[in-house]
Formats: C-alpha cells, structure tokens, sequence
C-alpha cells in the first residue's frame, strides 16, 4: 500500500510554477505530484490520499475556488491556495470554503514550505510523535454539544450531527483544549509572523460561531478579547468514546 502521508499535490496549469513547487517540495523531503487541472486531481484522488493539495485559482477547467469547495464536502485534506489573484475578496471566500492558508504569487519557496509544514502539524499529517489512536477515540462535550474530533463530527442535543471542514475541526479543538484561556491570533492561525492585517483566522472564527450557533453580535462561546485575541467560554469535558 503506497504511503501518502507526505504527498503534496499541485494543482496548477503553469508547468513553470508546477516544476518549481514540485523542486522545492521535493528538496524538503515531500512527495510532490502534479495535476494540470481539478479534473486530474479528482481522478488521482480516486486512488490516492494526499497530506495537501496546493491549489490555483485560475484553472483551465473551472474555477479553483470551486475545487475548493468540493475538496472540503468531499475529501479529507490539508488545501492551500497559491495563486495570483491578491484580492481580498478571493482570499476570504477561499479561507470561508475551508481552505488552511492563502499564499500570493510570486513567493519565497521557503515560506511556502514552512506553511506547508504548519498546516500538516495541524492537520496531524505526516507528523508521527501525534499519538493518533489516542485522539481517535476523544470527544469533548460543552454547552449543548458533543465533538468527536476523529469524524470531525458535531452533535446537539437533539441528536442533529453535522461534519466540519478540517480547518473548522482543528480550531474547535484548539478552543476545546484551552477553555476559559486568551489564545492570540497567531496561535490559532498556527504562524508566528501573521501580519497585523491578515483576518483569515477572524474569518475562520467567524465561521466555526455559526457553526456552534454563536451570535456574532453577542457571543456565548467564543469571546473576542479585543487587542489580545479569542476565548473559549464555558466548560469542556473530554472523555474517552
């Protein structure tokens, strides 16, 4: 069985860009795989189960943005966008479909490869000192809702279950873990140079409230300490499934 917990695929139509990423994720011990188009990567994904994806935005076949959001309903992976549309608009559409991260074109290989990295550490990918069987079988109760971490999979009270994206998993947990505790933006977003005007984790926060239910304008649940960061109110109870 071929082991794909160091796969990185790159989804891009500039064979140039594609020939760059695949070198530099290769020189960092990765496997790279490249796909021209979503189409391409659909059909590998059949058989394969990629860490990441490293996706473009302006594909032959469609828009990537799309490829996103199927990625997200579909499969379980780490998604990074590398593309070179900067609008805003397109960065926060990517993070609120559940993208991990959002890079601009050009970039410096170096910064790639190490958000590469914390998006896999914070996926659990490729990263084996994480006890997986541990965290497989841990789910956390709080307010009216039960979490099972391991089938990203939340619970009310009246028994309704709903999946989260990974990127939504992943930040749940982290809150869950540090209840009643000030997390700064850069701890949530997993990145100690996050500039001062990056909102991809305030979009990301946005995002798991109204999952949780969370009024925006007067929130229970997740409290933002303004000029600090965000807190998780309430009480957690972990327990073993």
């Amino acid at each position: 069985m071929t082991d794909d917990s160091r796969l990185i695929v790159v989804v891009e139509d500039d064979h140039l860009v594609a020939r760059t990423l695949q070198t530099t994720l290769r020189d960092f011990g990765f496997t790279a795989e490249w796909c021209r188009t979503g189409a391409e990567l659909l059909r590998l994904m059949r058989e394969r189960a990629p860490a990441l994806c490293i996706i473009d935005l302006g594909l032959p076949d469609g828009d990537g943005l799309d490829l996103v959001r199927r990625l997200q309903s579909e499969q379980r992976c780490g998604i990074l966008i590398v593309t070179g549309r900067g609008f805003l608009t397109d960065r926060v559409i990517g993070l609120e479909l559940g993208a991990d991260d959002y890079m601009t074109k050009p970039f410096e290989p170096r910064e790639l490869v190490a958000r590469v990295r914390s998006i896999l550490r914070r996926t659990g990918r490729g990263a084996p000192d994480l006890p997986a069987a541990k965290a497989s079988v841990r789910r956390a109760r709080f307010a009216e809702w039960l979490f099972e971490p391991a089938n990203l999979t939340l619970t009310d009270d009246a028994g309704r279950s709903e999946e989260l994206s990974a990127a939504e998993a992943r930040l749940l947990t982290l809150f869950l873990e540090n209840p009643n505790r000030i997390l700064d933006r850069e701890r949530l977003a997993g990145s100690r140079d996050l500039s001062p005007y990056d909102r991809s984790i305030d979009v990301r926060v946005s995002r798991l409230r109204k999952r949780l239910r969370d009024s925006p304008s007067h929130p229970v649940l997740i409290k933002t300490v303004y000029g600090a960061g965000y807190l998780f109110a309430g009480r957690v109870e972990w327990e073993d499934s």
